[in-house]
């Protein structure tokens, strides 16, 4: 089995040691310097790059440089898709965002982790655990997720949490660990679209 396959499969691998995925990390950091070079009015050349470094954008994704992930082939984001300055996504796991999500500046999205035994960790050893995003979330800046979180559709992620475990539906969360305070009312929600 190889290094990409035990990634793929959630088992722990050999992230610095497999020449595969050196190859595969250095032709997305390549796209993303080529990214993170074009002036911001460049959106068309933006789009493009992005549309090569994801595995499927919908419609109108923004990204404001600079960003950069590990592979790209693993995030898949919806429709209306922005990300702030700043924004980094270890996806060595799948990572998906729904439809409409904002993502304030200085924010990381890490699939990746590795082992507390510190000789696998000395090894170079890793492993990783998806990250879904539902529609219409809001991130606050600073704001870290970590490997095999779920966050439900139009809850709202307050600045400098940290996420590290599920987050429901229609909720704010804050704090480290990140945790939901209240529901959205129907109200807040509709006073925003005014």
């Amino acid at each position: 089995m190889t290094e990409l396959e035990k990634m793929a499969g959630g088992q722990i691998y050999d992230a610095a040691g497999s020449r595969e995925l050196l190859e595969l990390r250095d032709r997305c950091k390549d796209l993303c310097h080529r990214f993170n070079q074009l002036l911001p009015s460049q959106h068309r050349e933006q789009e493009e790059l992005l549309r090569q470094i994801f595995a499927s954008a919908g419609e109108s994704p923004v990204v404001t440089a600079p960003f950069w992930c590990d592979y790209g082939f693993h995030i898949t984001v919806g429709d209306n898709f922005y990300a702030n300055h700043n924004c980094v996504i270890l996806d060595t796991a799948p990572v998906t965002f729904g439809h409409n999500v904002m993502i304030g500046p200085n924010c990381c999205f890490a699939a990746a982790a590795h082992p507390l035994d510190l000789r696998r960790r000395r090894a170079g050893l890793e492993f990783s655990r998806p990250i879904a995003v539902g529609d219409d979330v809001w991130f606050g800046a600073n704001v870290t997720v970590l490997p095999g979180v779920t966050i439900g559709a139009g809850s709202v992620i307050g600045a400098g949490s940290v996420v590290s475990r599920d987050i429901p539906a229609g909720v704010i969360a804050v704090g480290t660990p990140c945790r939901p305070v209240r529901p959205i009312p129907a109200e807040e929600e509709q006073e925003a679209l005014r």
